[in-house]
């Protein structure tokens, strides 16, 4: 067993930390003094969250368990105008309704990180709601056009000829403000979030005349190397089952291994550091990606489910062998069918899918791993054991 880290203040000032903003120096000066008022602000868009999102969450967790006062600020008011971050257009505008629902459901993942007993909630509707016509054109003095032009996602906008609607030219500001209106020390947010966060820190040395530092996480790669996301399909949700969850980070492709130990979870660093040198070294990555894959199994669910999905990743996958937990399919009815045809009696997915499986080399014959590849081949079933498709689905031939 790895030992695990309690997070001290100088660890939860580097690791899983991007940038702090303007400098650490100065921010750790200022943690020496006392307790510090924090946030992180949330725009409650999608209705799940995955390991992307955990990095900030667990560096909230961080704060909140050194004592202080830490603020998960909903952004029902900002949600409303619609942030473009990440976009080439803006995101449609949702209703008080739909942002509860999405809330509720967030809150419910979340806690599998956050203590919400050690964090207060807040709503940035109950300020930026009440501000009226003269506050908000004092607001729009602080800054200039050119300065809210400089987001990279305008510059990309006006470089493809796409529009820049007025209110998302708002948008910095009014997060900006939250920060005037709680009063707050410190932001953090991931590092697509820094042109917003960094506007805060402007206003609130403008309006309170009081220092504000930035705090950003990394964005992680998802399991085939691109940025972690839902559009991409390379996610790992914080809801999987433990089975799934164990298989989809056993994908992780090895060179982000150490980068999932220190941001993912709480491994003592010293730990890190011999996986690191061990695989600098040139030794076997799968047992250290299997401890990983346990470790972040563990977190999410227990030891026990953690165990079982080891152990059904090793006799699926590693050794081949199909486990009682396969699903069962009576070989009769499967005779005479083409590839094509077995696939989607067994998945119940369309024709097309079913062709892009086989296409991709998804699906295979047990024992021996025959790849079906053609799919109007009918195959000899007679040996056949059972069947795999992609990486977790088997179906045993009775």
């Amino acid at each position: 067993m790895l030992k695990k880290t309690t997070f001290p203040i100088e660890e939860v000032l580097t690791r899983g930390v991007a940038e702090i903003l303007p400098n650490t120096n100065g921010f750790a000066q200022r943690l020496e003094k006392g307790k510090i008022r924090l946030y992180l602000g949330i725009d409650p868009t999608g209705s799940f969250l995955h390991l992307g999102h955990s990095v900030v969450l667990r560096k909230l967790q961080q704060f909140a368990q050194l004592g202080h006062e830490v603020i998960l600020l909903i952004g029902n008011g900002t949600v409303r105008i619609g942030d473009p971050t990440g976009r080439d257009e803006s995101r449609p505008v949702l209703t008080d309704e739909e942002i509860e629902k999405n809330f509720v459901n967030w809150k419910a993942q979340a806690s599998k990180i956050l203590n919400f007993d050690l964090i207060t909630i807040k709503h940035n509707g109950d300020w930026l709601d009440k501000l009226n016509y003269a506050e908000l054109i004092k607001l729009m003095a602080k800054t200039t056009v050119q300065q809210l032009m400089e987001r990279d996602m305008f510059q990309e906008r006006l470089k493809k000829g796409l529009p820049i609607h007025g209110h998302e030219i708002m948008y910095p500001l009014m997060q900006g403000y939250d920060s005037v209106a709680m009063d707050v020390d410190l932001e953090i947010g991931g590092t697509d979030q820094t042109f917003n966060m960094m506007m805060g820190r402007t206003l609130q040395k403008t309006y309170n005349n009081k220092e504000k530092w930035v705090l950003t996480t990394p964005i992680i790669n998802g399991t085939d190397g691109r940025k972690m996301s839902k559009s991409f399909n390379n996610f790992v949700a914080l809801t999987e089952t433990n089975l799934d969850m164990y298989g989809k980070l056993m994908r992780v492709a090895d060179e982000l291994i150490v980068e999932y130990f220190t941001l993912l979870t709480d491994i003592h660093q010293d730990e890190i550091d011999k996986i690191k040198k061990d695989l600098e070294q040139g030794k076997n990555p799968m047992e250290w990606k299997k401890i990983l894959a346990w470790e972040i199994t563990r977190q999410y669910h227990d030891e026990t489910a953690a165990d079982e999905a080891q152990k059904h990743f090793e006799a699926t996958i590693q050794n081949k062998t199909l486990v009682d937990t396969a699903e069962t399919a009576k070989k009769e009815d499967l005779v005479g069918k083409n590839a094509n045809e077995i696939v989607v009696l067994l998945t119940r997915e369309s024709n097309s899918q079913a062709r892009r499986l086989i296409e991709q080399g998804a699906v295979s014959l047990l024992p021996d791993e025959i790849k079906l590849a053609d799919i109007q081949a009918i195959p000899d079933l007679k040996n056949v054991a059972g069947i795999r498709i992609g990486k977790r689905r088997f179906y045993k031939l009775v």
